[in-house]
This record gives C-alpha cells, sequence and structure tokens, in this order.
C-alpha cells in the first residue's frame, strides 16, 4: 500500500549518517517508506562528502559518535565553509544532559534529538527543517532579485552616451535607442505618452491650422 505521506510531498534527500547497523537501517527503510531519498553513511568523511555535493541533500541526520568525523565535526565545518545550499542538521545521541544538548547545538546543528529515536517526532523534526529550508531558499531568491534591481539602477547613475540631436542613447552593445526604450530594458519603469506645451504649440497648433 502506497504511504499516504509520499503522494503530498515531493522527494526530499536526507544524509543519514550512524555507524550502527541496525540503527541506520531502521531510519533509511522509515524514511523511504515517507517518500524520502536518503542516503546512508556508516562514518563521518562519507556524510560530510555529500553534504558538500552541490547536487546533494539538504537535510542531514548525524549521529554524535562516528569514526573518522563526529556529527558535532561535520556540523562545525560545514558551518565554517560557503555551503553549495541551505543545510538542516540534525544531530541523534544518547547523551541525555541539557549540557550535551548545548554543546551539540553550539556545534552548528539545528536540531538534537535523544536515542532511541521516536520515530514521529523526527518526522516533525524534519518537517520543521524543511519549512526553514523553503524560507531560506524564498529569501536566497529575494535577495538576488533585490541585486538585480540594484545592479540596474547603478547602471543609470553612470554616464549615458545620448545624441545631441535625435536623443537617442546608445547601449552597451553600442546601438542606438528611444529614451522610453531604454529605460524600460533596464528598469520597471512604464510610459504613458503625451504633448507638453512647447511641443503641442510648435507640432500640434501648426497641423489644426493647415486644416482650416
Amino acid at each position: 500500500m502506497k504511504n499516504r505521506d509520499s503522494d503530498q510531498m515531493p522527494v526530499y534527500k536526507i544524509v543519514v549518517a550512524d555507524d550502527d547497523t541496525v540503527s541506520r537501517t531502521l531510519l533509511v527503510h522509515n524514511l523511504s517508506l515517507h517518500g524520502y531519498a536518503v542516503m546512508p553513511c556508516e562514518d563521518g568523511e562519507k556524510a560530510l562528502h555529500l553534504l558538500q555535493d552541490p547536487d546533494g541533500p539538504s537535510i542531514a541526520i548525524l549521529d554524535w559518535m562516528m569514526p573518522g568525523l563526529a556529527g558535532t565535526e561535520i556540523c562545525k565545518k560545514l558551518r565554517t565553509m560557503d555551503a553549495p545550499h541551505p543545510l538542516y542538521l540534525i544531530l541523534l545521541t544518547s547523551k541525555t544532559k541539557q549540557s550535551d544538548m548545548i554543546k551539540g547545538l553550539d556545534s552548528g546543528a539545528d536540531d538534537f534529538l535523544v536515542k532511541p529515536v521516536s520515530l514521529p517526532e523526527l518526522y516533525a523534526r524534519i518537517n520543521v527543517g524543511k519549512r526553514v529550508l523553503t524560507l531560506q531558499k524564498r529569501l536566497s531568491t529575494r535577495v538576488a532579485e533585490l541585486e538585480w534591481a540594484l545592479a540596474q539602477i547603478k547602471q543609470l547613475q553612470g554616464l549615458l552616451p545620448i545624441c545631441s540631436y535625435c536623443k537617442r542613447i546608445r547601449d552597451d552593445d553600442h546601438y542606438w535607442q528611444c529614451v522610453e526604450d531604454y529605460l524600460s530594458n533596464h528598469t520597471d519603469i512604464q510610459f504613458t505618452h503625451g504633448i507638453c506645451p512647447k511641443c503641442y504649440e510648435k507640432e500640434i497648433v501648426p497641423q489644426i491650422q493647415a486644416l482650416q
């Protein structure tokens, strides 16, 4: 029978890094049933490599103690480098002290779960991570749009070559175009045309007189 959650969510890549075969297999099995594309790892080095891949997963479930690199060390390394995309890192551990939780979060983890893991709680934490990642992506898109807009404004603040006679503007490709075409292509400005008093007297009045 097809799981209902898999119909409602897109395929999401998740790294599960745990050197304990039984724990890792259970997590991979249950997450796969919920429609996630799970990438299992038995050590920290492999998990770090996957999370540095531009096409890699955005969510990681990392055991605190692992061969090679511990989960906290992976978090520290990822937070000190330019990640190719936003990441949401969840630490798993048998440690239960508040000081351990603080240490784990200070390492750069976004969330913290105590073993044995409650699956409903894990799914809830993953959903939180997905919401956070969605907001981060929207923010990144908005920032990119604002940077583009600022670049257009800066472009308009420079010197514009304009013909002294016809008032056409030369763009970066040395193509001459009218002012409204240039501004429409470089800004969000839209034009509504009218006739100024001077041009009315110079252009329109003679035409009216010629018709009389």
